[in-house]
């Protein structure tokens, strides 16, 4: 099914047996919190509260919150689809022949096509509101009791680069300060900050709520600066996103969202932001941010307002954060080709902890990765690593577990290293910068010290292992899944096997 709405995706859950409407009135002050934290840590459905107190919008909660809603999302059956078509296109080799041009225009043409259209007329501008605009018919929670205010949790802030003139499309925190402001939560490795920093004078903004799952999830991803999200997301759908002009600021917005908010803030105007109860599972302190000051409010009819719950792991956010994770390996193996797979483990909150798998081909290798991890990206932020060889699952906790214990000499195998950490992380002296730590649990070779002969791996002859499921039904274990049939292990998830 096309998606090209939030309506559309609505009615897509609801064929698929994965929304729950909600009738009876709840509370955005901490209630749809607690009522959503539930349904989350249960793997339940996507929730619709049609009647929110204080306000006439239904709110859409928990649409990302298990890995078949992020894969109808992307309209895959496994998340390594997506990253397997990006890898087409980044392996793109100079054509040789008349076949690989007409290979390579073809998947250079899908990038092109994914271009966002520009149209004059779009849903989100079937009302528009310039006098008088307001943010209080929002029904935006107040999500955990210590939180500063009420947040949006789900917006697309769309912004210019003040050099280029790019786009750039961010997941940003909004606190409400007032009818009419807003915090703007820039952390300090994010472009948009960049650009604020950069820039002098106004800067427009545009928040996007309520676009198709695919945009509003391009936001969330860390996509290079000069590379625009919306293409991306065009990409993504396999059709471009249509945008519009909006009505008081110079910027493009989906044409098929449910809300805008237009407006600017000034640089050097910053106000305390926070508390907020973040995805690292803690209170993040109040610290000055750049505030927006709204000039309009457009929406469509009786518009949808879309919200995200964050907090102890694991929330809805864990499956944005596996999504980027499944999507951008084709690109990391592009700069470290002996890598395997890798896995961000949600309860590490993604930035604390990243697992690698390798071809080990000389002394030193998992060391050289480590390193080359804390110089990528925001993969820079990482604050452990643990590099296991190229067999081990990297999805399985218990393997890798297994691999720590039995193979890691903390006198040989533990990488002390310092370097820029999370805005968000607590835990450094310095705030952005701290410790690092890497642990190489990969099979020691002589050439790099060791002086005895490594053990093999306990592993069954491929032989009896053949013999054994031939009789697995006539021992009368039919019921009992076999090592790789359908699901026991958390690898199977990714479509992943060796």
């Amino acid at each position: 099914m096309r998606i090209d709405s939030l309506r559309d995706w609505i009615e897509l859950l609801r064929r698929e047996g994965e929304l729950h409407e909600v009738t009876a009135e709840v509370d955005p002050y901490l209630e749809i919190t607690e009522i959503v934290d539930r349904t989350v840590k249960a793997g339940g459905p996507a929730l619709l509260f049609r009647n929110v107190k204080g306000s006439s919008m239904p709110l859409l909660i928990n649409q990302f919150g298990t890995e078949r809603r992020m894969c109808l999302a992307l309209g895959v059956e496994r998340l390594d689809e997506v990253g397997e078509r990006i890898s087409d296109v980044l392996e793109l080799q100079p054509p040789q022949g008349l076949a690989d041009k007409v290979r390579s225009l073809g998947k250079l043409k899908s990038f092109v096509d994914s271009i966002p259209r520009t149209v004059r007329k779009a849903p989100c501008q079937e009302v528009v509101v310039t006098d008088g605009a307001t943010l209080d018919d929002l029904p935006i929670m107040t999500c955990w009791p210590d939180d500063g205010g009420p947040y949006i949790t789900l917006p697309s802030v769309i912004t210019k680069d003040p050099v280029t003139g790019g786009r750039n499309v961010g997941m940003y925190r909004l606190q409400k300060y007032s009818s009419t402001t807003l915090g703007l939560h820039w952390q300090i490795h994010k472009d948009a900050a960049a650009d604020w920093r950069e820039g002098a004078g106004r800067m427009e903004v545009a928040i996007a709520l309520g676009a198709d799952p695919v945009s509003t999830y391009s936001g969330s991803a860390p996509i290079p600066k000069h590379i625009d999200e919306l293409m991306v997301a065009g990409f993504l759908r396999g059709e471009p996103v249509d945008t519009v002009q909006c009505v008081t600021v110079d910027l493009k917005v989906p044409a098929h969202a449910e809300i805008v908010l237009e407006g600017y803030c000034e640089r050097g105007e910053l106000a305390p932001e926070g508390p907020f109860g973040d995805h690292t599972g803690y209170y993040t302190p109040v610290e000055p941010f750049p505030v927006f000051r709204l000039t309009a409010v457009t929406h469509r009819r009786d518009p949808i307002y879309p919200s995200i719950v964050v907090g102890v792991p694991p929330q809805e956010d864990e499956w944005l954060g596996k999504a980027t994770e499944r999507i951008f390996l084709p690109a990391l193996r592009m700069t470290l080709p002996e890598i395997v797979d890798y896995d961000l483990p949600a309860a590490g909150a993604f930035h604390n902890c990243a697992i690698v798998s390798i071809r080990k081909a000389y002394p030193g290798h998992a060391r050289k990765v480590m390193h080359a991890i804390w110089g990528t990206g925001l993969l820079s932020l990482t604050k452990a690593v643990v590099v296991v060889d190229d067999w081990v699952d990297v999805h399985d906790y218990g393997q890798v577990m297994w691999q720590l214990g039995a193979n890691v000499d903390p006198a040989r195998d533990v990488q002390l290293s310092e370097g820029p950490l999370d805005h968000l992380d607590h835990a450094p002296t310095r705030q952005f910068v701290g410790g690092k730590i890497g642990f190489d649990a990969t099979r020691t070779w002589t050439a790099e010290g060791y002086t005895r002969e490594w053990p093999e791996v306990v592993r069954m002859r491929d032989d009896v292992r053949a013999a054994v499921d031939a009789r697995w039904e006539a021992l009368g274990l039919a019921a009992v899944p076999r090592p790789g049939a359908a699901a026991p292990r958390r690898r199977t998830r990714f479509g992943r096997r060796r």
